[in-house]
């Protein structure tokens, strides 16, 4: 899609904008021009990057084109790309784009025989793009090819099969088969605590961590991992639910139970539900290392799925109450986009946080560096 953009510009405009978009200026470096610039150098295309502008300059016979680089993060992302005028704009993965953002990108493209393209994987159908673009393609003149993961000429047949084997229920039908759907039924509709579920390893193990979904009038989960062999075993877990218990806990009952749950291990980092600043304060004066879990349900969701079908996660036998939500966390079929039910969602909420924050953040699965709080300073762990 990339190159294409590219050589059509090239033929048909000279001296003349474009907009590259992404849902972040940095996933569009990485997951578009990473690959890309190379491509056009080699096929005789002279591509200079200005960065500090966001700005790449293609020349190629006697034609000369600026493309501007734009990230579609928010509702508040529209402004940056109002009053340019373009001869045309690409949107990589443009259904994570808010709508106020891709709707001012076309209309910025003005200048006469401009065109739009677009990229996505699918959500679900009541999705706007889906409606106002797929849905009336035809009406809108514009050309819809539908691909599966089958279609990826650089994947090779055992990665393609992996992927499918990963992959379950609405992700395996959004991201292999490529169709706009939704999201129904059980969550993690793979998982089977009767046969998925291990007794724990015996202990020490090479690294402890506890992830937390915190709550006063909502159940509060904590779990606790060990790391083993490149695989994380939830090896306890603790659950209170103050409404089954008919009383609350303070912040400070709250670490007791966690220093508790912790049973004098070294604990390298608490991961905890970013909304609970209170807590979090509790902790860290208590020493703890903490740090705000990434907190993206949907993409939480499908990390938490890949990584238990991996088995680089690992729910133990002693971890009750996670085992029945697995049994119980569902999709809301009332719901306009896609939502879970919220119920029986705490511990799953916790896993979910220690799956995207520290066992396979977005910025790699091997490393990355997370702001980590420790009494007054701040340090940088690698997860």
């Amino acid at each position: 899609m990339g190159l294409s953009f590219f050589c059509w510009a090239m033929s048909a405009f000279r001296d003349q904008q474009f907009g590259l978009c992404g849902k972040t200026v940095g996933a569009l470096r990485r997951n578009l021009l990473v690959s890309l610039l190379p491509v056009l150098r080699e096929l005789g295309l002279s591509c200079t990057e200005q960065r500090t502008q966001n700005c790449i300059t293609v020349a190629f016979g006697g034609r000369e084109n600026r493309f501007y680089l734009f990230g579609g993060r928010d509702e508040s992302s529209a402004a940056l790309i109002q009053g340019v005028t373009l001869a045309g704009v690409l949107l990589d993965e443009v259904a994570l784009m808010p709508r106020s953002f891709v709707e001012q990108a076309c209309a910025r493209c003005s200048v006469p025989g401009s065109k739009l393209w677009f990229s996505c994987n699918p959500e679900g159908p009541q999705h706007w793009f889906y409606r106002t673009w797929i849905a009336k393609a035809e009406e809108r003149n514009a050309l819809y090819l539908h691909f599966t993961m089958e279609d990826n000429p650089a994947l090779p047949p055992q990665v393609v099969a992996r992927y499918s084997r990963l992959y379950s229920g609405v992700f395996y039908r959004r991201f292999v088969l490529g169709e706009w759907v939704c999201a129904e039924g059980r969550v993690y509709d793979f998982f089977r605590p009767e046969t998925h579920a291990e007794p724990p390893p015996e202990e020490p193990m090479e690294r402890y961590c506890i992830s937390c979904d915190y709550g006063t009038v909502n159940p509060a989960s904590f779990g606790l991992w060990g790391l083993r062999s490149g695989v994380w075993y939830r090896l306890r877990e603790y659950y209170f639910d103050s409404r089954r218990e008919g009383y609350q806990k303070t912040d400070g009952e709250y670490a007791a139970a966690l220093t508790a749950l912790a049973g004098g291990r070294d604990i390298d980092l608490v991961v905890v539900d970013p909304s609970a600043a209170s807590f979090i304060e509790v902790l860290r004066r208590a020493g703890f290392s903490v740090v705000r879990a990434e907190n993206e349900v949907l993409s939480g969701i499908r990390i938490t799925a890949q990584l238990l079908r991996e088995r680089r996660l690992v729910i133990c036998d002693t971890c009750t109450d996670a085992l029945r939500e697995f049994e119980l966390y569902c999709w809301d079929q009332s719901a306009a986009g896609d939502r879970v039910k919220k119920e029986h969602d705490h511990a799953m909420d916790d896993i979910r946080y220690f799956a995207a924050t520290v066992v396979a953040p977005r910025r790699g699965d091997a490393f990355a560096a997370a702001a980590v709080e420790r009494s007054n300073q701040t340090r940088f762990a690698g997860l």
